[in-house]
């Protein structure tokens, strides 16, 4: 393949990232994430895009508020997603 758009192309099911990497849902970010890295903020929101994920699973999925997840949104849609530093530490519901 000549380059990560033929290869997504020919693979609907993935998503090319803004790193270059290439995101399928096997490798989404774990449910139990405890540091968020630009990386995976940029994973989230790229998948949700893509439509592997809606907005309130993946808020479900990783106990986000909807704010949270529309401040990431932004950062993604603005380019500058490898600014977004690590987030609070995520808290186990009680």
């Amino acid at each position: 393949m000549k380059n990560v758009k033929d290869f997504l192309e020919k693979h609907p099911d993935q998503v090319a990232l803004p790193d270059g990497g290439v995101l399928i849902p096997l490798n989404l970010p774990a449910q139990n994430v405890t540091r968020w890295t630009a990386r995976r903020k940029a994973e989230v929101v790229a998948a949700v895009e893509a439509g592997m994920l809606t907005i309130p699973d993946a808020c479900r999925r990783y106990r986000l508020s909807p704010e949270e997840y529309l401040e990431w949104e932004r950062h993604y849609k603005a380019g500058d997603w490898l600014l977004v530093s690590a987030s609070r530490p995520r808290q186990a519901l009680h």
